[in-house]
């Protein structure tokens, strides 16, 4: 029995729910890391992934295999992400501060933190594409054709928005890169 993502798909096409849980368990995980890096919120990722897997079981009957599952599935997410986006205010969890840390590397440690903090603060400023372009590329591995798939836009659009991206993310954050 062949086991491709094209494959499940078409099955899934015909109702068939263990296809549908093969494949859900296959890209249920990537599609909430993808989600949780793009909303910088846990429960609005995993809320957008269940509705990407709900959009798989609907839209498999129509579903063209122009380019690869993961493909598809990563531009589904990240246009329910953008949607998010758009429609509600992200609002940072830093408000309710940190707890004390005794070990004697808490310096260190809260120096790192406030550092990851810096730079995800910076990420998450960025306009939703270009978000989207630099999570694609850097957190999840997307060659830039993958990410422009996903993106629905052209390689060159990708490169213009990692461009612009790490140029703004160098002006935020230069202190802390030594530019």
């Amino acid at each position: 029995m062949d086991d491709s993502d094209e494959a499940l798909m078409a099955r899934i096409a015909r109702g068939d729910e263990p296809a549908f849980r093969v494949l859900s368990r296959r890209h249920l995980p990537s599609a909430i890391a993808i989600a949780r890096r793009i909303t910088g919120n846990a429960a609005d990722a995993e809320d957008v992934a269940q509705e990407a897997m709900l959009r798989v079981w609907t839209n498999a009957p129509r579903w063209q295999p122009l380019a690869s599952f993961r493909t598809w599935l990563t531009r589904v997410v990240v246009n329910l992400c953008l949607d998010r986006k758009r429609r509600a205010p992200w609002v940072a969890l830093d408000a309710a501060g940190e707890l004390a840390d005794t070990t004697p590397d808490a310096g260190a440690r809260m120096e790192s933190a406030e550092t990851d903090s810096r730079i995800a603060s910076a990420i998450a400023a960025l306009p939703d594409r270009q978000r989207a372009a630099i999570v694609l590329t850097y957190h999840e591995g997307l060659s830039n054709a993958d990410a422009a798939a996903a993106l629905d836009t052209s390689v060159s659009a990708i490169e213009t928005l990692l461009v612009r991206a790490k140029q703004t993310l160098r002006r935020e954050l230069g202190d802390i890169i030594g530019e």
